[in-house]
Formats: C-alpha cells, sequence, structure tokens
C-alpha cells in the first residue's frame, strides 16, 4: 500500500497495486507494531503554550492503550460496540483509539463543540455504550444523561466523579499487553458522522482498510512521507475525517511524530508559534485557516519555520490562497480532495508536476475518479457534473450506520456520488465547484461559490468570505457575500462597491455578489469549514 518514489505521477498511477492484509488491525499497526521494533521511538509531542511540551513513544502508547483495552473489557466492552470519544487533540485521545481498534470495538469520535442536541442524537443513533470523554465533555453530558439509556459508562481523562471512572485510575494495575483481535479489512473500526443536506446526520461506518486506503493520498501530498525529520500538525479537530484520516492515523502507521494542540479558536499567530516551536516540517491546514494565516505578514521572517510540506482540503483552496502560500511561506501547497464516506481520493503532488492553481489535483493512485451527470455517464473533458468514485475502493465506507436506504441511493451503479460539483480539464486534473446545494442559480446562470470566494479572497481588504444564494424574485436567486474585513479596514458602501468591482473585472460579470453584508465573523464547523447553510438559512428566514 506503500508508494514506491517515482519521478513520474504516471508510472506511480501505473504501476501502484493495493497489498492490504487479510489481518489489518489500525490499533496494532499504528502503534503495537512499531513498539515492536522501536519502543523509544516518538510518536507523539504536545504543544504546551508555557513552553513545557509532552512527549510519548510508541512503546508507551502500545502500554497504555493495552491497559485502556483491558479496562474496557472489564466493563463489559465487546467486540462490535460502539466506544464514544468526545476528547480535544491530547494523548488519551490517541490512547482510547488504539485500545478501541486492539478489541475489535468501534469508534465514535464527537466533537467538543457539539451542543446537547447533536451529541444526544449521535449517541442514541450509533448505540453508544461507553463515553470518554473531559471535564467539558461531562458538562455536555450532563443533561442528556439520562435519556441515554443505552450508555453505561462514562470515562474523565480529568478524573473520576459521582457515576463518572477517571481515565488514569482504570489504567492503573491492568496488563500492559493485550492480545489484538484478527480483523479483516472490512471489519468495522471507526464510525464518523456526517451532515446532509437533508434529513438528520448520518453514521458512515469505515472497516479498518480505510487506514490503509489513505496511505498513498498522504504521502503524495507531503512529498513522500516519512523522510527524515519529519513530523506533522494540523489544527484539525481529530473527531472529524480531516484530523483523524488526513493526519493522525496514517502519520503514526509511517512512524511520523503527530504534534497536537489545545483546543481554541484558531489564532495565526499561535499556529506559526505551534509550527515553530515543534518544529513541524509537515502540515494539513484546510483552506480557511490558510487565508487566516494571511494576516501575519512576512511570517518567515517573523517564525523560524521549516516547513517542508502544506496539504489542504475540506473546500476549495483556490488561486489565491494557492499563490500566497507560494509566496508568502515558499511552499506550493497540495491541495486534495474526499469526504467522510470516502477520502483522499484526488491530490496534487507539486514535486512531480502534479499541481494548478485553482484545480484540486489528479485521481490518487490506486483510486478511480470521474465527472458523471445525473444517470451516471461518464461526462467529457471541460464539462461540469458530480464528482464520483468507482467502487470497490479501500477508503469507502461500508455504509450508513443502520439505513441502508440511504446507503443506496449513494451509489449510481457502481458510482459512488459525492454531491460536490466539479469538471475535468484534458489532462485530468478535477476543479471543485462546491456542494450541489450550495450551487446558486441566478438569471439562468448556475454559480459556484467557491470560485466567487476565492476572488473575494484576493482582495486586500478582505480577511474571509461566505458567498450564497439568496432568494430573488427576479433573477431566483443573487449572490450575496458575507464579507470579514482585515484589521484596519472598516465596512461603507464605498469599500463594497470596490468589491463588488474587484470581483467583475476578475471573474465575471454575472457572478460578482449584488450584495455585501460585512461582519465580524462567520459561521465555520469545527474543522474549519463555512457553514454555508447557516447564511443561507437566514436569508431565506427574512424574504418570508
Amino acid at each position: 500500500m506503500l508508494l514506491a518514489p517515482r519521478d513520474s505521477f504516471n508510472d506511480l498511477r501505473r504501476d501502484f497495486r493495493w497489498e492490504i492484509p487479510s489481518n489489518f488491525n489500525i490499533g496494532r499497526v499504528v502503534a503495537d507494531d512499531w513498539a515492536a521494533k522501536a519502543p523509544d521511538r516518538v510518536c507523539l509531542e504536545h504543544f504546551s503554550p508555557d513552553g513545557q511540551h509532552l512527549s510519548m513513544t510508541y512503546g508507551a502508547l502500545a502500554a497504555q492503550s493495552a491497559q485502556l483495552a483491558h479496562a474496557l473489557s472489564g466493563l463489559g466492552v465487546q467486540r462490535g460496540d460502539r466506544v464514544a470519544l468526545l476528547l480535544p487533540q491530547c494523548f488519551e485521545t490517541v490512547i482510547a483509539h488504539v485500545a478501541i481498534y486492539k478489541m475489535g470495538a468501534i469508534a465514535l469520535p464527537l466533537a467538543l463543540l457539539f451542543g446537547e442536541e447533536a451529541l444526544e442524537y449521535r449517541l442514541k443513533d450509533a448505540g453508544a455504550s461507553v463515553v470518554v470523554t473531559n471535564g467539558f465533555g461531562l458538562s455536555r453530558l450532563k443533561p442528556i444523561r439520562e435519556r441515554l439509556a443505552g450508555l453505561r459508562e462514562i470515562v474523565s481523562i480529568d478524573g473520576s466523579a459521582q457515576g463518572v471512572a477517571g481515565f488514569a485510575a482504570l489504567l492503573d494495575g491492568q496488563p500492559s499487553v493485550f492480545d489484538v483481535v484478527e480483523s479483516g479489512p472490512d471489519e468495522p473500526a471507526l464510525m464518523i458522522y456526517t451532515s446532509g443536506t437533508t434529513g438528520p446526520p448520518k453514521g458512515a461506518l469505515h472497516g479498518h482498510r480505510v487506514l490503509a486506503g489513505h496511505i498513498p493520498g498522504f504521502q503524495l501530498a507531503h512529498e513522500f512521507l516519512p523522510q527524515p525529520g519529519d513530523k506533522i500538525w494540523t489544527p484539525s479537530d481529530w473527531a472529524w475525517a480531516g484530523g483523524l484520516l488526513n493526519a493522525l492515523l496514517p502519520a503514526l502507521m509511517l512512524g511520523v511524530p503527530v504534534v497536537s494542540s489545545p483546543a481554541q479558536k484558531f489564532d495565526p499567530h499561535m499556529a506559526f508559534r505551534i509550527m515553530a516551536e515543534m518544529k513541524v516540517r509537515n502540515a494539513f491546514i484546510p483552506p480557511t485557516a490558510l487565508r487566516l494565516l494571511k494576516a501575519v505578514e512576512r511570517p518567515r521572517d517573523t517564525y523560524d519555520l521549516v516547513l517542508r510540506s502544506i496539504g489542504s482540503a475540506g473546500e476549495s483552496l483556490g488561486r489565491e490562497t494557492y499563490e500566497w502560500v507560494k509566496s508568502a511561506l515558499g511552499i506550493v501547497p497540495n491541495e486534495f480532495y474526499g469526504q467522510t464516506e470516502c477520502n483522499f481520493v484526488l491530490s496534487s503532488a507539486a514535486h512531480l508536476g502534479v499541481t494548478k492553481g485553482g484545480f484540486i489535483g489528479k485521481a490518487v493512485p490506486g483510486h478511480e475518479v470521474a465527472i458523471i451527470d445525473e444517470q451516471g455517464r461518464l461526462l467529457p473533458a471541460g464539462e461540469t457534473g458530480q464528482v464520483a468514485v468507482l467502487r470497490p475502493d479501500p477508503v469507502m465506507f461500508l455504509g450508513y450506520w443502520n439505513n441502508a436506504e440511504a446507503t443506496e441511493a449513494k451509489f449510481i451503479g457502481d458510482w459512488m456520488k459525492t454531491g460536490d460539483l466539479g469538471r475535468q480539464d484534458e489532462e485530468g486534473y478535477v476543479q471543485f465547484f462546491g456542494r450541489d446545494d450550495d450551487v446558486i442559480t441566478s438569471s439562468g446562470y448556475r454559480i459556484g461559490p467557491a470560485e466567487v470566494e476565492d476572488c473575494l479572497s484576493g482582495h486586500p481588504a478582505v480577511r474571509l468570505a461566505a458567498v450564497i444564494g439568496k432568494p430573488d424574485a427576479l433573477r431566483t436567486e443573487i449572490v450575496k457575500a458575507f464579507v470579514v474585513l482585515q484589521p484596519g479596514f472598516g465596512p461603507g458602501e464605498v469599500l463594497a462597491a470596490e468589491i463588488r468591482d474587484w470581483v467583475k473585472h476578475r471573474l465575471s460579470m454575472h457572478e460578482y455578489p449584488r450584495e455585501i453584508e460585512f461582519v465580524a465573523e462567520l459561521p465555520l464547523t469545527t474543522s474549519g469549514k463555512v457553514i454555508r447553510r447557516f447564511l443561507r438559512d437566514g436569508e431565506i428566514a427574512k424574504a418570508s
């Protein structure tokens, strides 16, 4: 499953073959296998703002995850049971993940920013029997605890309390070796809930093979990682596919140390400090976070950076941000693409000449990606359609939890529909336009918000921008932009007119925002994506 270094991207695709063992367990390959040959090798480092940084070895990870696996077994957790993780980036999160995989249970990562209703729905729907959390997570769980009939135990990394077991106390006295279950590649290992455009969130269930499937794309985006001295960090929450499968787990499998950092609102200066102090060589930074980094002028003059690769995904990177990273950081960012159900299937690879501003990249070796129409027919180069991935594919989900109907609807023939619009050029590069439901219909034109947002972000006054379609009786919808300004700029009609002209002249006369609203901040997911739906729903409510 590892990429053999080549000088040609086409040679990589031609020669690649999947070789996933019949017994493949995520917990073993990210911890025990390394502990057996290099127990003192550092696998985790934690950034502390006070400078008291921490580290953990593979030997310690293997031993402590074995202790937790024994403890969870003692609490009644069995193979196939769902164990929820309501935790930030910290060592305990990794220990818990590894323990769950070793014993054949299913990890259910949940974001600490979820509210009570979101947590209650996911925990009930998944039938989680145990939750591992911290003090903040306990405050979220307390109001809904009595309504979670299937939840038998809560474990807190911040110590025991009434009805709550302490993490450290559970491990104390447990054996430091655990007999890892034999698990086939298709055995369930991980479930991540994803929100669709209609209906409640759905649990995307993945087999142990999902990690193996991420390795080629991960290596490609980070220029044949691992290289001597490589070390990775991401601001993305490990509760999401981005943080977990685009950084944490593949890095651990390849022997690359992972840097964790305290949960906080993204701060560009702190991000650069983390990368500088921890000697981060590889970073996965979503596009919105990269745009926020632009607030730091001449970062290489201020911070001692040793970055050699930056991967970015989650939404469209855009040409403006792509060019800024090149000029300000001296690195060509490698954009890649996927979604919770089927991740890391497209990627750039600047070191192999596969890079083009405004385009995601090409299909990663081992994956077949195409643009299809509503009937599942392949579209020729230059035509816009839906991005689709051909099954079987090791990164593809096993199905939606207890929702066979939704699983079936995700496919047309053997093509898994992503719900994302794009087009492919003659060279095989794929351009991403955004979610099908985000596309704006104005005066007969179909407008992708990502392209407009990219253009807006190039204006010197614009820090962040989100674009939606606002209902309009004449044009069906008009393009409306929500803009967060850079420090030193004040809102006003003069600036709004200047920004509109900027888009008219650089993009198109039919795509410029007819309405601009200056805002202090934008609604973001914990993984850094703009939640356009919140903005759109607000405009619909005002219109009605």
